[in-house]
């Protein structure tokens, strides 16, 4: 048996294909190889004047495997079986391996000369002829080793440079303002609609800003529909001052070697956003905030593909601090939990999940209410459906999914079904015929929608659809 792949275009026109390995992660012991903090690494930065940035090409097909464990890779392309002999993307232990591989190559000169994470490398010096001694030195170590480097994405002796999600000088270490460019170019906003995602995506963060109500007092007031939506003095002062204080201490923080990173995505028809927390002395404090604008094609996507595609962007953003660790992604779109299991998927979304196969996470569903911080981003002010996979497994808030199944994946969908702490009520209220108490559902928005469909539901094959 081979593991399932599909071929997609990159960029540049050339074709990539990707290797399904879900099931060989799932079964594959972790390597917990222990990283060096990054809090660590920027420490060891400081008193330097010259910089140069490192990235390796094709970084993991410079691994060989071994042996023994290339029939484990076997990928089908219709003409038989066919498998690697370098390190594939997609393997769960592929960033541990290759950390351990840089660090073994560049050994007796990391710390003093160069630092490593994973796959970013970073050089340093104090004067311009000690980096080009430095560089040289790592140079013929990664030549030793046959590693080769991709001249397109190096970066060589710098004043200034991004690394690990922040901007390494001369005067020191800072927050890479993309993170929280966000926030601090939030635009003016326009109406009430565009004031109440503001001051929405504030209030979640309202326990760490002293004052909050006070301070927001203006803007509260200019969303009743009594008063006339006038932009003047006070409000301007509260909008500034509030974006003032959601991108200083105590909200935005630097990243912890302890605690849970917890990442936060949202999509709406113009946008999508995410925040990055992280828990520390048991808050949850912003590491760095995402947003961008969809393109003219993005915003045709239904809206299961427009939140994927939240998760795929912001965990480029974030790679530094997420890569290599086990966090959590929390979503108020409950359909995507489903998707990332589906079999067989094409083109952008096969080529999406190989990304994500890199990451160790859970996703948790939460609320829409109770997700106002990644949707306040996404909704800044900056459709059909048209995905068959996204199209079976969409839940509209206000609808109950129409789902087509083969008989192969009956089982299968009973158990998510059984799984759901929603849809188990009914599907087991079906299964006794007994419709279940309304005021055992009312709490929750779509089980209520389910009490009201009650009579178009019916259970076949111990699977619950609507006629």
């Amino acid at each position: 048996m081979g593991f399932p792949c599909c071929h997609g275009k990159k960029k540049d026109g050339s074709l990539r294909f990707c290797v399904d390995y879900r099931k060989l992660n799932s079964v594959t012991v972790k390597d917990s190889y222990p990283l060096l903090r990054i809090e660590d690494i920027l420490d060891q930065l400081s008193g330097n004047s010259w910089f140069s940035t490192l990235d390796l090409k094709s970084g993991y097909w410079q691994v060989k495997l071994d042996s023994k464990d290339k029939e484990k890779t076997a990928f089908s392309i219709g003409n038989g079986l066919w498998q690697f002999n370098v390190m594939p993307f997609g393997l769960c232990n592929a960033p541990a391996t290759f950390e351990q591989l840089m660090e073994k190559v560049l050994q007796d000169i990391l710390s003093k000369i160069c630092l490593v994470y994973l796959d970013d490398v970073i050089v340093f010096s104090k004067t311009f002829e000690e980096m080009m001694e430095n560089l040289r030195k790592v140079f013929l170590r990664l030549r030793s080793a046959n590693l080769k480097l991709n001249p397109k994405k190096c970066s060589l002796f710098g004043r200034e440079v991004k690394y690990l999600g922040h901007v390494v000088s001369e005067q020191g270490i800072t927050t890479d303002p993309e993170k929280i460019s966000a926030v601090k170019n939030w635009p003016v906003p326009q109406n009430r609609k565009q004031l109440r995602s503001f001051l929405g995506f504030c209030s979640y963060y309202r326990k760490f800003i002293k004052g909050f109500s006070m301070i927001a007092k203006p803007l509260f007031t200019l969303t009743e529909h009594q008063v006339k939506f006038e932009w003047n003095s006070s409000c301007k002062e509260a909008f500034e001052g509030l974006k003032k204080r959601l991108v200083s201490s105590p909200i935005l923080s630097f990243p912890k070697e302890q605690g849970q990173f917890i990442l936060d995505t949202d999509a709406s028809n113009h946008g999508i956003g995410a925040v990055l927390s992280q828990v520390q002395n048991g808050s949850e404090k912003v590491i760095a905030y995402f947003s961008r604008v969809l393109s003219k094609a993005e915003r045709n996507y239904c809206i299961t593909r427009r939140e994927l595609l939240a998760i795929v962007a912001s965990l480029k953003s974030f790679h530094h601090y997420l890569y290599g660790r086990r966090f959590q992604i929390r979503t108020d779109h409950i359909s995507l939990r489903w998707l990332l299991s589906f079999k067989d998927l094409e083109g952008q979304l096969a080529r999406w999940l190989e990304r994500l196969q890199q990451y160790e996470f859970e996703i948790i569903h939460w609320k829409g209410r109770l997700h106002q911080n990644a949707d306040g981003l996404s909704r800044r002010p900056s459709s059909k459906l048209g995905c068959v996979y996204c199209a079976k497994v969409e839940l509209k808030e206000n609808s109950v999914a129409r789902i087509i199944l083969g008989e192969n994946s009956l089982q299968e969908w009973r158990n998510r079904q059984m799984g759901d702490p929603i849809v188990s009520i009914f599907l087991q209220g079906k299964e006794i015929n007994e419709r279940p108490n309304l005021q055992e559902v009312n709490r929750d928005v779509s089980a209520k929608i389910y009490w009201c469909y009650w009579d178009a539901l019916i259970l076949k094959d111990g699977v619950l659809y609507k006629r």
